[in-house]
């Protein structure tokens, strides 16, 4: 039976808790990445993405334009550092662009 409060919390304590005691934050960190992406590139790198997948500590990115795959390795640790800070913590430790 699921333990029941007696206080008052809030939402964002009793989701945090839920997410928690459920084992979720793997799942929500692929979608937070996926968003993060889409919030931070822009639509001008989005038009051209295919595909963003988190596996473990690695972001796959699959891209539709060879020119600015090869433009955006140029820039792979500072991408890193920015999704990161958006997602608030250290999530992506690699970036792999296809």
């Amino acid at each position: 039976m699921p333990k029941r409060h007696n206080e008052h919390i809030s939402i964002k304590d009793a989701l945090k808790e839920f997410v928690e005691t459920n084992k979720l934050e793997k799942g929500l960190d692929k979608v937070n990445a996926a968003e993060a992406w889409a919030k931070l590139m822009g639509n001008g790198v989005n038009n051209y993405t295919t595909a963003v997948k988190l596996e473990r500590n690695t972001l796959y990115i699959q891209l539709s334009s060879s020119v600015l795959r090869e433009e955006l390795s140029y820039g792979k640790q500072k991408i890193i550092a920015m999704l990161n800070e958006e997602l608030g913590k250290e999530v992506i430790k690699k970036l792999v662009l296809r």
